[in-house]
């Protein structure tokens, strides 16, 4: 499912317009992602929690040259999946 799907899926089922279906998916990833610029964490119950996480810097390898490279710290956003979801995709695996 992408973001289209998810629009359409959203106006199908509220009887919203395209637009305002649209205002909402917007709306809703504009918070998470503003959430998580900020350093807070996003937690959806049973579905997942997704928070930042601080990343040091390393000596790395550039993989054509292999001439040692510095890699600078980064924060990178860390996907950590609920208890309710992870049991029905699962369940859906053993069932097929």
């Amino acid at each position: 499912m992408n973001k289209t799907d998810l629009i359409d899926t959203l106006r199908k089922e509220t009887g919203l317009s395209k637009s305002k279906s649209e205002q909402v998916v917007e709306l809703f990833f504009d918070k998470m992602s503003n959430a998580l610029a900020s350093g807070d964490r996003v937690e959806i119950r049973d579905f997942c929690s997704i928070y930042v996480k601080d990343y040091k810097g390393y000596m790395g390898k550039n993989p054509k040259t292999g001439e040692p490279k510095q890699v600078p710290p980064k924060k990178l956003p860390f996907f950590k999946c609920g208890k309710e979801l992870k049991e029905r995709v699962d369940y859906k695996e053993a069932k097929t």
